[in-house]
């Protein structure tokens, strides 16, 4: 085993949003940093995401916005049931505004602050470029700042000395080499791609009932590392799901067959049964819940020829991304669904009777039958019996031609597994600190409780993931002066 260098004061394991911006606060203080990245391009899942979090930025207030940081505070937590670590969270809604105005000074352009769901607070800043525009401004800092960026670095254990973290061992070139720090700060985004973990820690089976989309290679290096130097582990199943239509090379994530799955029409699960208020379709974490109860993995949306002809003179009720807002007309979708069809899917159904339809989605067609004439006499009165849909919503399905997508459980991450305070250093089971090491984003547990508060925080994973990263290193600021 080499040693690469003596004399670096803080490595960051990771360079995403989180390590990024971790690692430009070091830097601009003064502070010599080392990023260590395993991928060959920085910024991972952080290139997709399309907003920001925060409460009382300077945006809210120029559009008469007055959503306070405490009335954040109390929601998160509210909607956690206080499950969430409230001195975390508090740290955060705090720092999130100025984590906008921080990436502002830093090259980053929002468009709009907005909402992107019904009655939620305007707290949605809508990142211009979307995440890799916002990863390419903070990566240029870095550089400008003298961070060292290696990438295809992958770290694989943290050093200590009594209870001190002094380093890093990395394998660079095929070599197992040695970084001296005084202190490590892990963003390496979670374990989405854990088959092993995944069942452990949430009893799903990846890639047989639950899908990881817009994670590559995070099985939870950094977590399993922390653990090892003697973190307590902590959140652990807790993760973004959502209920996703067609994936996969011959779909787009937000193509126009998956928009019809974003609809609030009617949706029944494999036995044929209608399972929810399918107004949900405005809340992700609900209907990633909802989604999630089925040992299949997947459940279906049911729609008619009506149906398709609504959406293409009305447009969307729900959105599909912030490019295709409520009202978007897709003008192609009965030509795409037809190609679709045409090519043998597995994924898309259609049949002339609802009868006809189950048996092709081998359900009982009796039970099908039952759903849809149960949730058709519910449209035609007005009012749903069942899950009390409004009845704005309430359209019968009627043909004559019957279609039906399967639409699958989805993680966009996992968010937890390694216990933290609410300056973002890393503490053991006793709840003690474990001097020099640190950790945000994806990595770290106690901001969200059990479920992602989507309709209370939405872009609050991407501002975690930046707002943590800057707290912990303005701590280890502090910690290596000392």
């Amino acid at each position: 085993m080499s040693r690469v260098q003596t004399d670096t004061d803080v490595v960051v394991i990771g360079a995403g949003a989180c390590g990024l911006a971790a690692a430009v606060t070091l830097a601009e203080s003064g502070a010599k940093v080392i990023i260590f990245e395993k991928q060959r391009a920085m910024g991972g899942s952080s290139n997709f995401f399309a907003g920001m979090f925060a409460a009382e930025s300077d945006m809210q207030r120029a559009q008469f916005i007055d959503y306070t940081r405490d009335k954040a505070f109390k929601n998160i937590m509210e909607y956690s049931h206080w499950r969430a670590n409230p001195r975390i969270v508090r740290a955060f809604v705090n720092e999130s505004a100025a984590s906008i105005a921080w990436l502002i000074n830093h090259g980053v352009e929002f468009r709009e602050v907005m909402i992107n769901m019904p009655d939620a607070p305007r707290t949605y800043h809508v990142v211009k470029g979307k995440g890799e525009a916002l990863v390419k401004a903070i990566a240029t800092r870095a550089k400008e700042k003298g961070v060292d960026i290696r990438l295809a670095t992958p770290v694989k254990r943290i050093l200590k000395e009594g209870n001190r973290i002094t380093g890093v061992i990395v394998e660079q070139d095929g070599e197992d080499k040695q970084v001296t720090a005084k202190a490590v700060i892990i963003a390496t985004g979670g374990y989405a791609n854990n088959k092993e973990w995944q069942k452990k820690y949430a009893g799903f089976d990846l890639g047989v009932n639950l899908i990881a989309h817009g994670n590559v290679d995070k099985v939870g290096d950094g977590i399993r590392m922390a653990w090892e130097a003697g973190a307590a582990e902590d959140g652990l199943g807790v993760q973004e799901l959502i209920r996703s239509g067609p994936m996969g090379p011959e779909f787009s994530f937000w193509g126009e067959v998956r928009m019809l799955t974003n609809q609030p029409d009617l949706w029944v699960n494999p036995r044929g049964e209608r399972f929810c208020d399918e107004r949900i379709a405005y809340y992700d974490t609900s209907h990633g819940n909802a989604n999630a109860r089925f040992k299949e993995g997947y459940t279906f949306s049911i729609f008619d020829d009506g149906v398709i002809k609504r959406l293409m003179e009305y447009g969307l009720e729900k959105n599909a991304g912030m490019d295709n807002l409520p009202g978007t007309r897709p003008a192609n979708l009965d030509k795409v669904l037809k190609d679709e069809l045409e090519k043998g899917t597995s994924e898309i159904f259609e049949a002339n009777s609802i009868e006809e339809l189950a048996k092709k989605l081998k359900m009982n067609p009796a039970v099908l039958k039952a759903t849809v004439d149960e949730y058709n006499r519910f449209c035609e009165k007005g009012h749903d019996d069942l899950f009390a849909k409004e009845p704005r919503y309430l359209r019968p399905i009627r043909g004559p031609k019957f279609y039906a997508i399967r639409v699958r459980t989805v993680t966009l991450g996992t968010l937890g597994g390694i216990k933290i305070n609410d300056k973002m250093e890393v503490v053991d089971k006793k709840d003690e600190v474990i001097p020099g090491l640190y950790t945000g984003g994806e990595d770290a547990a106690g901001m969200w409780g059990d479920s992602y508060p989507i309709d209370i925080a939405s872009g609050g994973s991407s501002a975690f993931a930046v707002t943590s990263g800057r707290i912990a290193a303005k701590n280890a600021l502090g910690y290596i002066a000392k």
